[in-house]
């Protein structure tokens, strides 16, 4: 996949994300940087933290005031094992789990970037470089 095809999957990840969070799902993300990167990507609905508190109380708290959540944790080995943790622990109790988006952000950026911090960054990037062509 070329670099304009990549970044305009991007592209239609961020608005999937944008109109689900605008629906009222919740996003969960490690890190305040990864919240930032997603405000600076036009995401205005909810954005949650998952690391201030142990996982299952986490996930319980979640469950009982969300019907939709979206897992946006890193692809690292550490976001991996926090995303396979709360898709179990939150799909026990009936929320719907959305890990289609990680996944999918991760195969388009996984060689380039690690992390949702550098999403903004890394797509503003691939934009101005196809200005240069």
């Amino acid at each position: 996949m070329n670099d304009p095809e990549r970044l305009e999957k991007l592209e239609e990840l961020i608005l999937e994300l944008q109109q689900m969070s605008g629906k009222g799902a919740l996003i969960i993300v490690e890190g305040k940087r990864d919240r930032k990167a997603l405000r600076s990507l036009g995401i205005t609905g909810t954005i949650m933290l998952c690391t201030k508190k142990s996982i299952l109380v986490f996930c319980d708290e979640v469950a009982r005031e969300y019907n939709s959540v979206i897992v946006l944790t890193d692809w690292d080995k550490k976001g991996d094992k926090l995303a396979a943790l709360m898709e179990g622990y939150l799909r026990s109790t009936s929320t719907a789990v959305n890990m289609d988006i990680r996944r999918n952000i991760k195969n388009l950026v996984q060689k380039r970037i690690k992390d949702i911090e550098s999403l903004d960054t890394h797509i503003s990037n691939l934009a101005s470089d196809m200005k240069h062509f």
